[in-house]
């Protein structure tokens, strides 16, 4: 009768048991199922994020499929071993397989490419394991040329040329582009010319019109002999990021050498050039335009022509039409020799003042030199001037102002287009039915990535005190582009919040969820804008509808960070309206997207040098400022705030 009981007993416990899990099973597929329909697996990360989003948010809309998009596409089994990895610090082990499989962004080693070329090449298009160990050493005579060399990759990591031309002999060598088009590109191009004799160099164009690139050109044509060299366009109308030049014509014997554009049109960048034309023996050395029509720069000039002997050197423009920013200049034609001729036509003048330091100026040069320098810029030091025989042919304070407000007169519109996208911030008024009005390009621009799961966070630090563990687990190098990156947003996520925000870093759907219903309540709403429809052309807006009525509402934005897993930067600051309009194409007048804006009304804590003051004129706390949600971030709101009016 007891083993029959227990029998019995243990029959129905088991009977219970495959019941519960089985309604648990159907509960979680139904769950699941009713927000995406092609995976019912009910145990995968993804899964666990919607289950967060049923459990949290209180109102029955379904989770965004932008979003839900952005869940790791990790296993649940590859999500144990990967928190597994990451509990005992051994998650480098697997770095390659993680990063594949979690849709990490991960620089890759650059391997050596030992493809060799004995004869003329050109190139039209290289982008072949995106590194190129050698090309033409010790060629003698002919000509060869690279037409394109990786341009327009979207994410275009890691790009490494290690030489071109070296000890060539009468050979010409031509550089059309390089990287052109990038998107948080690490790049470097190590010696072209180095040593060569006769012949000519030219390159035209590098990584222009990238964004957030990290640049390093190590040297161009040092300890080259009777040659003549260009470089044409260095890191043209780029956007943010950090570029370098470490030597140009270094040591060189009766060198033609010219270098006509660094950085032109850049927007908050920050550049440093150690030598041109340093050492150079009868050198004839040009540079036409350094960080010219730059906005915001931080650039840094070491040298320029230092022992030269023989030289005749000219610098046209330095920071000419740039608008604020640090830079400083610290030689020009020191220690020079042999009665040079010296020419500075141009530095620092400015539309709005920097902070400009010029520390030397043909200091330690023998006498005979002639020195002239021309124009320089607004309240800035000039140090270590020579007074002995050196003639200074003519000083012209370009302007006497000591305002440190914008005046957005002085600068032409071409520039603030070049600075800011046109569109890219707009007063509230445009939003009404009719207007047709610019959109910027609101493309996201970001290397793709997708969250990672909690249970593998938990396990990974997030501060910048503990940056070796999480360089060491990401296999980042020293002072790389990678580092950097990392530091920013650990920095922008670590600092003390603005006066009246709330702010959170966030690198799970849950966490953007816990921090947007901490906010505003369980029953809210992510919006963002349709798709990318519009983007850089005009377009009409339609109906337009406020959120809350169009009354002052409370919203959190989350917009993206760059770090190897996905991270958003999400904070509520008062003060704002959030609209929805219909865009239209203006001359067809059919909807081609749906926008998302923000208003923000209270523009007294901004920087004067925000772009939006750029652009529409004006300065902090005296307008409001408007700008569309771009692709990939949001903004959530109260979801009863449906209710609605027309404007």
């Amino acid at each position: 009768m007891i083993n029959k009981n227990n029998n019995t007993c243990t029959l129905l416990l088991n009977h219970t048991s495959t019941l519960f899990l089985f309604i648990l099973f159907s509960t979680l597929t139904a769950s699941y199922a009713r927000h995406v329909a092609e995976d019912k697996n009910p145990f995968t990360p993804k899964a666990s994020v919607i289950r967060h989003w049923d459990t949290h948010v209180s109102n029955n809309l379904p989770m965004p499929s932008f979003l839900l998009s952005k869940a790791s596409p990790l296993s649940a089994i590859d999500t144990a071993m990967f928190a597994k990895l990451a509990a005992t610090n051994t998650l480098s082990t697997r770095l390659p397989e993680f990063c594949s499989a979690a849709n990490l962004l991960c620089f890759p080693e650059v391997l050596p490419n030992l493809e060799k070329h004995t004869h003329d090449v050109k190139f039209s298009v290289y982008d072949n394991g995106n590194n190129f160990t050698n090309y033409g050493t010790d060629r003698l005579g002919g000509v060869d040329s690279f037409k394109n060399y990786s341009n327009g990759l979207y994410v275009n990591p890691v790009n490494e040329f290690q030489e071109y031309s070296r000890n060539s002999a009468g050979h010409k060598e031509k550089f059309t582009s390089y990287g052109t088009e990038g998107n948080v590109v690490d790049q470097s191009f190590h010696t072209y010319g180095t040593a060569a004799a006769g012949g000519s160099g030219e390159f035209k164009e590098y990584t222009a019109q990238s964004n957030n690139p990290d640049l390093r050109f190590s040297t161009y044509s040092d300890g080259a002999v009777g040659r003549e060299q260009s470089f044409s366009r260095y890191s043209e109308d780029g956007n943010s990021g950090q570029q370098r030049f470490t030597s140009y014509g270094k040591g060189g014997l009766d060198a033609d050498n010219k270098f006509k554009s660094y950085g032109t049109n850049s927007n908050t960048v920050g550049s440093d050039f150690t030598n041109y034309g340093e050492k150079g023996t009868s050198p004839n050395d040009t540079f036409t335009n350094y960080g010219v029509s730059m906005n915001n720069p931080t650039q840094r000039f070491k040298n320029y022509g230092d022992g030269s002997t023989f030289a005749t050197e000219s610098f046209a423009n330095y920071r000419d039409k740039s608008n604020v920013g640090d830079d400083t200049f610290q030689s020009y034609a020191k220690n020079s020799k042999g009665g040079a001729q010296v020419d500075f036509n141009n530095y620092g003048k400015s539309f709005n003042e920097g902070s400009d330091t010029f520390k030397g100026y043909a200091k330690g040069a023998d006498i005979g030199h002639k020195v002239g320098f021309k124009g320089y810029g607004i309240n800035n030091t000039f140090k270590d001037y020579t007074k002995d025989g050196v003639s200074f042919s003519s000083y012209t304070n370009t302007t006497t102002s000591t305002t440190h407000s914008i005046n957005i007169n002085t600068i032409s519109d071409s520039l603030v287009k070049k600075w800011v996208q046109p569109g890219k911030f707009f007063r509230e008024k445009m939003l009404k039915q009719g207007i047709v009005m610019p959109m910027p390009d609101i493309r996201d621009k970001s290397p793709k990535r997708s969250f990672l799961p909690r249970p593998i966070l938990s396990k990974i630090p997030f501060t910048s005190s503990k940056i070796s563990e999480l360089k060491e687990m990401f296999k980042v190098s020293d002072n790389s582009s990678m580092e950097k990156m990392m530091m920013e947003s650990l920095g922008d996520c670590e600092r003390a919040p603005s006066m009246g925000e709330t702010k959170k870093c966030v690198a799970s759907i849950e966490d953007m969820i816990d921090f947007a219903t901490s906010v505003l309540g369980h029953n809210i709403a992510a919006r963002t804008t349709e798709n990318v429809n519009g983007s850089k052309t005009n377009v009409m807006v339609g109906k337009v509808r406020g959120i809350n009525g169009g009354k002052v509402t409370e919203s959190v934005s989350c917009h993206q960070s760059l770090f190897p897993y996905l991270l958003y930067y999400c904070h509520s600051v008062p003060n704002v309206r959030v609209y929805e309009a219909d865009l239209l194409d203006p001359k067809l007048k059919t909807k081609i997207n749906h926008g998302v804006a923000i208003c923000h009304l209270d523009t007294t804590a901004w920087s004067p040098t925000h772009g939006a003051f750029l652009a529409l004129g004006s300065g902090p706390g005296r307008i409001e400022v408007c700008h569309w949600i771009f692709e990939n971030d949001l903004t959530w709101t109260i979801a009863n705030s449906e209710r609605i009016a027309a404007y």
